[in-house]
């Protein structure tokens, strides 16, 4: 047997023992135990459950500035909305792209386009934090991201890594939110930089190392002692987890050198490019959760321009990335999710420009179950409503959990007590998979 049988068949194992765990010691799993749509107490949810989920992880490709749905998923061919961007065919009978998207052409029998959300937030950092986390932006509180709440209701696979990255994320992106900070995904700035400050200053032994460890444990201990709370031991246990990884040999994972000169250049000398084969790198070391970020899609002037120039670096990365899963065979285990927090405007304004417009626009995903070669959801000739099967942020981010087997309906209380679930109560679109 090869040693990615062996690892697949270790994680299988590892997923049971978990889901057993839970089931035999009453463990985040009440809610949702007793059947498949069983309630959530006091939220009057019925949500389904994945019996049989395929994902194990999620690669989150994130258009920050609000892609133009018409200039890329959503094409109108012959409209006056059109512009300067055309339709073309693809791989499958009946589905066309934009113009600026001609390597995914190749690989729309691996995707589902979803090609009729919308949203309320028609803002940049609220739609972009209402899209991460399914819930209105407060100043009271903030909420998980999707990877805290896998990592938290599904746990690691890799004890040694983070359970989630974010790579390129910016210092708004909610992370974490009132999680304990266990579940903090990991954010990283530059791909190319591998992973900075992990390694022991030039002349510190081993030795020395675990001296300063020892000494350090000893005067925190009666600290912890006397201060006995979530948040310090949260504190020790971060200590912990890097200095694990600063040992293991798992920290490879982040070093893009190891990839051959040819791997890097399929998926573009960009940081979008060089993070979306980071990423890869990581699912294949069990990391759970990948957000990486491509920003410059805010297009209010200019658009055809800009949006072939984004594009251009999406389409080959994002192409290269469904063409690597395939090859590895991990797209099967891989959701591969494209998301943005708006679309733009049908009308062009007088900059050759496209505001914003939260009320229609598109997302993708791929692997994980789904199937491909689909269209969900449709807009009229113009792009302006959502003529047919209408999705919702928090449908995505629930369809997004039902990929993965998540108890959507299991209940997690805030700090203050408040009850949240993931995704709020938005209902997971069953019918892609």
């Amino acid at each position: 047997m090869n040693h990615s049988s062996l690892l697949t068949n270790e994680l299988n194992r590892r997923r049971f023992v978990t889901l057993a765990a839970k089931s035999f010691l009453g463990l985040s799993i009440l809610p949702w135990a007793s059947s498949p749509r069983a309630q959530a107490a006091g939220l009057g949810l019925n949500r389904p459950l994945n019996q049989a989920p395929k994902a194990k992880n999620i690669i989150y490709l994130y258009m920050s500035g609000g892609m133009s749905h018409l200039d890329t998923f959503d094409p109108k061919a012959g409209s006056e909305v059109s512009g300067l961007t055309t339709a073309i065919t693809t791989k499958v009978d009946g589905i066309q792209l934009a113009n600026t998207l001609p390597l995914l052409a190749n690989h729309t029998d691996k995707i589902a386009l979803l090609r009729g959300m919308t949203s309320t937030k028609g803002a940049h950092q609220q739609g972009n934090y209402f899209m991460h986390t399914s819930y209105a932006q407060r100043a009271t509180i903030v909420h998980p991201s999707m990877g805290a709440w896998l990592t938290m209701l599904d746990g690691r696979f890799n004890p040694t890594l983070p359970g989630a990255v974010v790579v390129g994320g910016g210092s708004r992106h909610p992370l974490s939110g009132f999680l304990p900070t266990s579940h903090q995904p990991l954010a990283v700035g530059n791909p190319n930089e591998g992973l900075k400050n992990c390694k022991r200053l030039w002349g510190m032994t081993e030795e020395k190392f675990s001296k300063g460890l020892s000494l350090s444990e000893k005067l925190d201990q009666s600290f912890i002692q006397k201060y006995n709370f979530e948040k310090v031991k949260a504190y020790s246990d971060m200590y912990e987890d890097a200095v694990r990884l600063m040992k293991s040999h798992d920290l490879e994972a982040f070093d893009l050198k190891q990839e051959s000169a040819s791997t890097r250049d399929a998926y573009g000398e960009d940081n979008f490019g060089q993070g979306v084969l980071l990423a890869r790198r990581l699912i294949e070391r069990q990391v759970r959760f990948v957000e990486v970020q491509l920003g410059g899609w805010d297009t209010h002037q200019n658009n055809f321009t800009r949006v072939a120039e984004r594009s251009a670096i999406l389409d080959q990365a994002l192409s290269a990335l469904l063409d690597d899963l395939q090859k590895r065979g991990l797209l099967e285990e891989t959701l591969v999710v494209l998301a943005t927090e708006f679309g733009r405007t049908p009308t062009i304004n007088i900059n050759e420009g496209r505001d914003h417009y939260p009320k229609a626009f598109s997302c993708m995903l791929a692997g994980g179950g789904v199937q491909g070669g689909q269209v969900w959801g449709e807009t009229d000739p113009e792009g302006r409503e959502v003529n047919d099967q209408k999705v919702e942020i928090p449908d995505l981010n629930a369809t997004i959990a039902y990929s993965l087997g998540l108890p959507l309906d299991k209940i997690v209380y805030s700090p203050t007590r408040r009850p949240f679930t993931l995704s709020d109560k938005g209902q997971p679109l069953v019918e892609l998979f």
